[in-house]
């Protein structure tokens, strides 16, 4: 008898007990879990009660029940066993009828037994990569979710759902580690264009001299290295979504072809003449000033206002600090179950230190100290003892992230204003503590938030930009309204 790692358990229907036998020897001698059943009650009976039932061979002709009745039953039922059809009289019209209710095969009788055996283990394949499919979907729809209660998180949802289902063009803004993929991913799951493809580019980790050729494809002999054709990015999504991440780092000429294809559906790969239409939804993203980088001459302003049909803004954390403990049971949950783990919790304390701390690196650098505390905590319970040092230690403020600084009046700025907005979320947005806990006069503070452009949080997801005048009063000033 030959060896399985796992027994496959298949179920053959028939009421003639000479086929049960013969294909009993069969599978029992190939390693298969053998069941039988006479009878459609016999059956429904076993069917009910058999934990990881794969495959069934299922007469159609029964005592008390037409075997294709019993298919479309079955295929009703979530996770159910792959179907093979018998018949002692069959015809082409009743193998046609089986195959659309869903049946994965069919045999006829007298039965041969390289024909049956061949037959079942296509049907248990299928139902090992139909098994895998699912587990993956499962798996990638969890790291994929977005996750959060905060209102603005809300009001990004509630702007997803209505954008979803157009073909309008879509750019997202917000800091890296924000999860801007994450909200493209969800528009491209709630559109028509789910069930093709999302491909996604980082702009940014393509070399200049390369991305053409990533986005458009090239012919073989184009360039030196090009020693077969290759397919674009744009021609991979056809008819599906694609994402341009970090999308201002496209150098103009590469600008310029995007345009056309956002304008004029047609894309050209590298070294050929020929033009070839494509129907594709481009969503965009990225973490810089466009109109800024207008201004600079890096960024086209034709290309602008094509990616700029609905802009959506991705928050960073600090402003949705209160979606940080869900986050963290979210990230447990995840990683406890993706290592085997028992679920791992943070204790209160843990949770209400990793509040105040500013993650600078967003959702991203949350999601990976959580990952890294999980894997390498013993305990079940995570207290702020296993915190890393930088993240339990006082309030530190973290240095401008480089990729943001070209001079040093840059650096000054971004590290006043990362300063100021790390002392509101400690004083929770009240203007009166904050400007006693950093030594400055209230006026001044005030001219600092307007300077930065940071807005002031008056409730659960109000915020109202700073008109404060020297020598003024502010409602934001007491301690009750300070939020």
């Amino acid at each position: 008898m030959s060896k399985k790692k796992k027994r496959e358990k298949i179920l053959v229907v028939d009421d003639e007990e000479y086929i049960r036998k013969s294909l009993k020897m069969i599978f029992e001698y190939e390693g298969y879990t053998f069941l039988q059943a006479s009878t459609a009650e016999e059956a429904y009976r076993i069917i009910d009660e058999t934990v990881g039932l794969d495959l069934i061979l299922l007469d159609i002709k029964l005592p008390d029940k037409n075997g294709l009745e019993i298919l479309k039953d079955l295929k009703r039922r979530p996770y159910s066993p792959e179907v093979i059809m018998i018949s002692g009289h069959g015809t082409i019209q009743t193998a046609v009828e089986a195959t659309k209710l869903g049946a994965f095969d069919f045999f006829e009788k007298p039965l041969h037994r390289e024909r049956v055996l061949l037959g079942v283990r296509n049907a248990l394949s299928q139902k090992k990569l139909l098994r895998k499919y699912k587990d993956l979907s499962k798996k990638a729809e969890k790291q994929y979710k977005l996750v959060g209660q905060h209102p603005l998180m809300t009001k990004l949802w509630e702007e997803i759902l209505k954008t979803a289902p157009t073909n309008a063009t879509v750019i997202i803004y917000g800091e890296s580690g924000t999860g801007k993929e994450l909200i493209a991913r969800a528009i491209h799951e709630k559109s028509w264009r789910k069930d093709e493809e999302f491909i996604q580019v980082n702009c940014a980790a393509i070399p200049e001299e390369l991305i053409e050729s990533e986005l458009f494809g090239h012919l073989k002999g184009a360039f030196t290295g090009a020693t077969e054709k290759k397919q674009g990015k744009f021609e991979m999504a056809d008819r599906g979504t694609i994402f341009l991440d970090e999308v201002a780092d496209m150098s103009l000429k590469t600008q310029a072809k995007v345009l056309r294809v956002l304008e004029e559906g047609e894309v050209q790969k590298v070294g050929s003449n020929k033009v070839e239409k494509v129907d594709v939804r481009v969503i965009a993203a990225t973490n810089k000033d466009l109109k800024k980088e207008i201004k600079d001459g890096s960024f086209r302003e034709d290309l602008y206002f094509r990616l700029n049909v609905v802009p959506l803004y991705s928050p960073p954390l600090r402003e949705k600090k209160d979606d940080i403990p869900l986050l963290i049971d979210y990230f447990c949950r995840l990683y406890s179950d993706e290592n085997n783990f028992k679920l791992k919790r943070f204790t209160e304390e843990a949770v209400g230190i990793m509040k105040k701390y500013p993650w600078r690196g967003n959702v991203r650098e949350l999601k990976n100290v959580v990952e890294r505390l999980i894997i390498m905590t013993e305990n079940d319970i995570i207290d702020k003892e296993q915190l890393p040092e930088h993240i339990k230690g006082d309030a530190k403020i973290c240095f401008p992230d480089k990729s943001r600084v070209r001079t040093l009046k840059d650096f000054r700025e971004l590290a006043e204003k990362e300063f100021i907005l790390t002392r509101l979320e400690e004083n929770e947005w009240n203007i009166s503590q904050t400007a006693r806990s950093i030594d400055t006069p209230r006026s001044n503070l005030y001219k600092k938030l307007e300077q930065y452009g940071i807005q002031i949080k008056t409730g659960v997801g109000e915020v109202v930009a700073p008109s404060k005048k020297e020598g003024e009063e502010s409602p934001n000033s007491t301690g009750q309204d300070g939020r």
